[in-house]
């Protein structure tokens, strides 16, 4: 990766980088036109790096075409309700400056009159950062020309979703819209809403100031850029990483034991060694997170983390999500436990969601536990089907997604359990996969 990227700086065990460090590093914001960082934007390539990957600089083109100088409001997305993700509050407290210049810029782009950081609740160290950063940005007579609030995100899964962040900071509510406006029509306080991931942001305010070429030049397959990744490895913290988009997952496994490069979240404290990672110990691999599919290490090794060539194959990059799952865990327990999560997690504004879920958690918590009955995988299968493209929003189509892709990766033990209610891991291992 060439120059300046969004974890590069200061190391993030240091603590959140100052105002003074971040503007002696990569200079003050260069100006810019409205229309010249959009198109700067669009040409970058860049996505959105809160799951959806929707194209940064289009969304921003909606946004501002739809305010037309009637103002508008960005809302920068920190909720990070994905329990796998650790990237973004990892941004939030060691790279505040960055977030913060990246709603600057959003804000001029689209005409805003207000910007709101929604946080997560349980993101404490996020909230000091962020509030230390903009006491500093005061002090160097530095602060922003339109108003600026914290609102923290309530700790659910679906708080994230874009119209579910809208709805609670309109109506303390965080549940997704059901029917339009979307939020780029009308979103907070009734204005284009430009919702936007905070490491999306991040890469807007280098992107500013290097341009769309320099951004390209990383990304070894059909995207470009760089994305900050949460690794998870059996038995170790969350490890936050920035790569090159196309480096393969063996590529990752190897480099989680170089903690120099790498960082626990804010949360956590260093460790002197990241378990190492290899095929052999390794049985399959969750890309994405709960929202995302299961691969066995064998087909995930050699695979680029690559939001559009992941996309081909049926798979997904996510919120840039790696979790390794080892040898030695049983990948029922294990999928059966986020099956619960996600039945749990429910927005309970429609059926497919709270029964086609809740059944579906049911049933896989039989199977893991050695008491299914005659026709669970078969209802599995079929509930999956149905729940599929008919709920309220997309939190059950993304939870039968990485339903379905178990289903497939680990049909043989799937099937010791359901026909011979017998489990080739022991009962440690068992009690590993409940608590992964």
């Amino acid at each position: 990766m060439s120059g300046a990227r969004v974890l590069a700086g200061p190391p993030l065990a240091a603590g959140a980088e100052t105002f003074a460090d971040h503007r002696a590093r990569l200079g003050p914001l260069p100006p810019a036109g409205r229309t010249t960082l959009i198109n700067e934007l669009e040409q970058s390539g860049l996505l959105g790096r809160g799951g959806a990957g929707f194209p940064v600089g289009k969304k921003w083109r909606s946004v501002a075409e739809r305010a037309n100088g009637d103002g508008a409001v960005v809302l920068v997305n920190g909720a990070e309700g994905e329990p796998l993700s650790h990237k973004d509050r990892t941004i939030l407290a060691r790279r505040p400056h960055l977030v913060l210049d990246g709603a600057q810029l959003a804000a001029n782009a689209v005409g805003a009159d207000e910007i709101v950081l929604y946080i997560g609740e349980a993101h404490d160290g996020a909230v000091e950062a962020i509030q230390r950063a903009g006491a500093e940005r005061i002090a160097a007579r530095a602060g922003f020309t339109v108003p600026v609030r914290i609102t923290r995100a309530p700790d659910r899964y679906v708080s994230g979703e874009e119209s579910a962040a809208v709805h609670f900071v309109n109506a303390g509510d965080a549940r997704p819209f059901t029917t339009p406006p979307r939020p780029y029509e009308r979103g907070v306080a009734g204005l284009p809403t430009l919702v936007q991931n905070v490491e999306s942001l991040a890469h807007v305010a280098l992107i500013a100031r290097r341009g769309a070429a320099w951004y390209r030049e990383a990304g070894r397959a059909a995207t470009a850029g760089t994305a900050v990744v949460t690794i998870t490895a059996p038995g170790g913290r969350p490890l936050i990483r920035e790569i090159e988009l196309g480096q393969t997952v063996g590529e990752i496994a190897a480099a989680t034991a170089a903690t120099a490069a790498a960082a626990t979240p804010p949360t956590g404290s260093p460790t002197d060694r990241a378990p190492a990672v290899t095929l052999e110990g390794t049985q399959a691999v969750l890309l994405g997170g709960y929202f995302g599919r299961w691969a066995s290490a064998e087909d995930a090794w050699d695979l680029p983390l690559d939001p559009a060539g992941l996309r081909e194959q049926g798979l997904a990059f996510g919120a840039g999500i790696v979790a390794f799952l080892s040898n030695a865990t049983c990948p029922i327990v294990a999928t059966a436990r986020i099956a619960e999560y996600m039945a749990a997690q429910s927005a309970a504004q429609c059926g497919p969601c709270v029964f086609g879920l809740r059944a579906i958690a049911d049933a896989m918590g039989r199977l893991s536990r050695l008491e299914a009955h005659r026709d669970d995988w078969d209802d599995v299968e079929r509930w999956a089907a149905q729940v599929k493209n008919r709920g309220a929003c997309r939190h059950p189509d993304g939870a039968v997604g990485m339903l379905e892709s178990a289903l497939l990766t680990f049909e043989d033990e799937l099937n010791r359990h359901w026909r011979n209610r017998r489990c080739s891991f022991s009962a440690t291992a068992r009690a590993a996969g409940r608590a992964a």
